[in-house]
């Protein structure tokens, strides 16, 4: 969750970093490559799963709000979840109630931001980020990662009293591998915090945006096996570290390439797919590896910049093809009201990712 340099000017037009981001603002549907899933409410940061043969859409649930847009995604005001269920692709998208408030979330404050879930022996796990109720030098909660639990995939949710011991920052995403084990992947830097935890601890006083070491190391996204309860880490993260193609580690000031948010992972024909955005400069991306872990060389754009500050992807098969699920904010031209996407994803025969472009029309 970033905004700031892209933002929705008063006669409604595009204004900011534009020679990075979509300066498409009032476009019409058919500038589109794809359009929303649902109109009735605004979502985003959609992770896709199957479940018994559906579709099942985890998204932020994102709501109007007078907030100014700046670098610590303070517009993105979220409170509740709600689901989406496709039976069918092309079919009828189903809206689920709330799944999981804020207000019954015993240790946070607000914002709950991108979630995701899994399922395991009966039992559907919602991973959540959300502010806790200790403020920092601006005021705001730090970020942990909550867990919620349901015999429905749809909710609602009841959370755990407790963020998960060791948690920080945001975006969760969970990966089940072919073995059974589990890994959270989760992150993200400026309003996200992880660059407040670069030494391990987190630093009330820190940067609200990077590092700002250009020429070294990038900050990197993190990766932790998930203990046999789905509800705790099984050990300390680990860095998820991203390799240019000399086997170098991706520097800090190279924005187009670097993990910025929104780690998912999938596996496909034994390759470990490690997916992200890099924020500001608009691009989905993907790195590959063998082994859950990393270290992750890097491959290539996914997704050219949507039409919005940027996007949070997910990727999962589902009736013989592979999807990427994407957000943009085509229904409100403002970065933090936007609509959940799909569209097919196609691989080269040597298993590299044909990069799309949103506004290109099919």
């Amino acid at each position: 969750m970033k905004a700031g340099l892209l933002f929705v000017c008063a006669a409604g037009a595009l204004c900011g970093d534009v020679a990075v981001a979509q300066n498409t603002a009032g476009a019409p549907p058919s500038a589109f490559r794809d359009q929303p899933l649902v109109t009735s409410i605004y979502t985003a940061d959609p992770s896709a799963h199957v479940f018994g043969g559906k579709i099942y859409v985890y998204p932020s649930h994102d709501v109007p709000t007078a907030t100014p847009d700046d670098d610590l995604g303070n517009e993105y005001a979220m409170h509740d979840y709600r689901v989406l269920r496709i039976d069918r692709i092309g079919g009828k998208v189903t809206v689920g109630g709330v799944a999981l408030d804020v207000k019954d979330v015993p240790w946070a404050s607000k914002q709950v931001w991108a979630p995701d879930a899994a399922y395991r022996n009966g039992t559907y796990y919602l991973y959540f980020p959300a502010r806790d109720k200790h403020l920092d030098k601006n005021g705001l909660g730090t970020f942990r990662i909550g867990v919620a639990t349901s015999k429905n995939p749809m909710g609602p949710f009841k959370a755990e009293p407790k963020p998960i011991a060791g948690s920080f920052s945001m975006d969760p995403a969970v990966f089940t591998d072919t073995d059974g084990q589990t890994y959270m992947y989760f992150g993200g830097i400026w309003g996200g915090q992880l660059q407040r935890w670069a030494t391990g601890h987190f630093d009330p006083n820190g940067s609200d945006t990077d590092l700002l070491q250009d020429n070294q190391p990038a900050l990197s996204g993190k990766v932790v096996r998930m203990g046999a309860d789905m509800k705790s880490f099984a050990e300390k993260p680990r860095d998820a570290i991203i390799l240019d193609e000399n086997g170098k580690p991706v520097l800090g000031g190279d924005h187009e390439r670097r993990f910025f948010e929104a780690s998912w992972m999938f596996k496909r024909k034994g390759t470990y797919y490690y997916t992200y955005s890099t924020g500001d400069t608009h691009f989905l991306n993907y790195a590959t590896g063998t082994s859950p872990y990393g270290p992750f060389t890097y491959r290539g754009h996914i997704l050219k910049p949507v039409q919005g500050w940027t996007t949070h992807q997910s990727i999962v098969r589902a009736q013989g093809k592979w999807w990427l699920f994407y957000a943009d904010t085509q229904l409100s031209n403002r970065n933090h009201l936007r609509n959940v996407k799909m569209t097919e994803l196609t691989f080269n025969a040597d298993g590299t990712i044909q990069t799309i472009d949103p506004m290109k029309a099919h």
